[in-house]
């Protein structure tokens, strides 16, 4: 009898459809079906032994909630027996409905209920405990989470010692993920929270990768990379941690149209045993990261959310650096351009901040010219030493990436067609804050914001909090200035001051976006179901 091993989680959701992945104990056929009729199902594919589904679900009504169950071979598996929790449903929004957004990233796994937590209550179990308490309630139309959804280099004690018990810890990569196995035991450690697997079964959810999901500091540069080849580790290490993402992760992130499109997953599906066949893909997106687009565009009514990859779309090379490859940055444009009017929010998800506290931006900007050799061979040698050990890798260290964006914002923010706001949505630094953007000369007539919330369950170390604090004051400004001078830095085509923060804590920002008003909160997790806000405010009201 196949028994359920991971999920379900509500990946896909629109007006009609949806999708729900699974993991099984060995193959079978996976079906979802809904109170209200409407049901899906899919046979499962084989990945290195573990066994997915990603049920599509159709016939759904607009407007409608729906509980839903999931069987396998026919046998009931969820809810689990004895839950504690409401049913898991499926909401569909309604054509003039607006849509309530929930964001964040960075989360350690939380350790079992009965262990103390030492980086504090996790914000996903805190929601998932309010939720639960009152299923009538407000709760999130979707749940962006923005990177660092595993933390492959950063394993909790009860992974140290499963790895100790698996191979030697001695040998590198030592206590970090080696293989594939590895990674699936981070998602289950990770998703079979009790809470947060049932708020992921009843919440929407879309996911893109940052660094820890592979490795600390990701791509920094291409120094860096050609350090990580050089070990004999690396190559396994990234080919499991894109397999894995690609199965936990990216699968859930597309509509039905596009997985019915993807020939990938039409091969793994039909295959007895895709191992190979993702495999390989993997091996390609290693070789030309340009072949392959995770980043990808979902569209809420009216609002339109652009996930963008960070990570493994970048050009390295010194002299043509972007966080973009070509075809990624001409792929933004595109989905950002098209249909202007038809639109009223554009919400860029980026797990790096687009805008950094002002002496941070200017020391990544500078750094990024010394390493370029603007300065000499020694002042190139000694910025890439520090770039890897301030982790000196954001929008602000690819300047001319950091430039096109501006343009771009200042371009789809402008004329009668512009939407009310542009929002760029990220993660990362530990911290949460509002920046504002505005243009020296003219300028678009949409509302530019950076809102950044992190994390979601991890530590915020003292030094952290004094030194983004300090980032954004005027002193900071003027020593931020003296680095862009020493680095001959171009001018920024953008200007931006602080509107809020900096919040320390594990938080979750959530928008709620109604024609085209816009209001946003932050709330920090206390435990026991109580989520404190921090902050709200209107960001527009028209």
């Amino acid at each position: 009898m196949a028994e359920l091993r991971l999920g379900p989680l509500l990946r896909y959701a629109d007006e009609a459809s949806a999708t729900v992945w699974v993991e099984a104990s060995r193959p079978c056929t996976a079906e979802v079906r809904c109170a209200d009729g409407s049901r899906g199902q899919a046979r499962t594919f084989q990945i290195a032994g573990h066994h997915y589904a990603l049920v599509p679900v159709t016939g759904l009504t607009p407007g409608t909630t729906t509980p839903y169950d999931v069987l396998l071979d026919g046998l009931r598996v969820w809810p689990l027996p004895d839950s504690p929790f409401p049913p898991s449903v499926i909401r569909v929004p309604g054509e003039d409905d607006g849509v309530r957004v929930s964001f964040g990233s960075c989360r350690w796994a939380a350790p079992p209920t009965a262990e103390p937590d030492p980086v504090g209550p996790d914000a996903l179990d805190t929601l998932a405990a309010r939720i639960a308490a009152d299923p009538a309630a407000e709760r999130p139309d979707v749940l962006l989470l923005l990177g660092d959804q595993v933390y492959a280099d950063e394993v909790s004690e009860a992974t140290r010692r499963w790895l100790a018990a698996r191979r030697d810890p001695s040998e590198p990569p030592g206590v970090e993920v080696a293989d594939y196995e590895e990674y699936t035991r981070l998602y289950h450690e990770s998703w079979l929270d009790p809470e947060v697997r049932w708020l992921l079964s009843t919440v929407p959810s879309c996911m893109i990768f940052d660094d820890h999901d592979v490795i600390d500091d990701w791509n920094t540069s291409a120094a860096w990379l050609d350090d990580m080849r050089a070990t004999p580790w690396w190559r396994e290490r990234l080919l499991s941690g894109l397999m894995s993402y690609w199965v936990h992760q990216h699968l859930g992130n597309l509509s039905p149209a596009e997985l019915a499109a993807d020939p990938l997953y039409t091969a793994v599906r039909e295959l007895p045993d895709g191992t190979d066949e993702l495999r390989a893909f993997a091996c390609k997106a290693d070789t030309d990261p340009a072949s392959v687009r995770w980043s990808y565009r979902r569209d809420f009514g009216r609002v339109r959310l652009l996930m963008v990859d960070t990570r493994a779309a970048r050009v390295l090379d010194e002299e043509t650096r972007a966080m973009l490859d070509p075809g990624q940055a001409r792929w933004l444009r595109e989905q950002a351009l098209e249909g202007r009017g038809s639109y009223d929010h554009l919400l860029v998800g980026t797990s790096l901040p687009w805008l950094l506290p002002h002496l941070v931006h200017d020391a990544e900007a500078w750094d990024a010219a010394l390493c370029r050799g603007d300065r000499g061979a020694r002042w190139a040698r000694f910025g890439e030493d520090l770039r890897r050990r301030a982790d000196l890798e954001h929008w602000a260290a690819f300047p001319a990436s950091f430039a096109a964006l501006a343009g771009l914002f200042a371009e789809v923010g402008s004329g009668a067609q512009a939407p009310a706001t542009v929002l760029v949505l990220s993660g990362d630094v530990h911290h949460a804050y509002v920046a504002e953007a505005s243009w020296p000369s003219g300028g678009p007539n949409s509302l530019v914001l950076q809102l950044t919330c992190s994390p979601v369950h991890n530590a915020v170390p003292r030094a952290v909090r004094v030194g983004f604090r300090f980032g954004w004051s005027v002193a900071a400004r003027l020593l931020g200035r003296r680095f862009a001078r020493h680095g001959r830095c171009a001018p920024t085509p953008v200007k931006w001051r602080r509107t809020g923060g900096p919040w320390f804590g594990n938080q979750l920002m959530t928008l709620t976006l109604k024609g085209r008003s816009a209001r946003l909160r932050l709330e920090r997790a206390r435990g026991k179901g109580v989520l404190e806000t921090v902050r709200e405010s209107t960001l527009t009201t028209v």
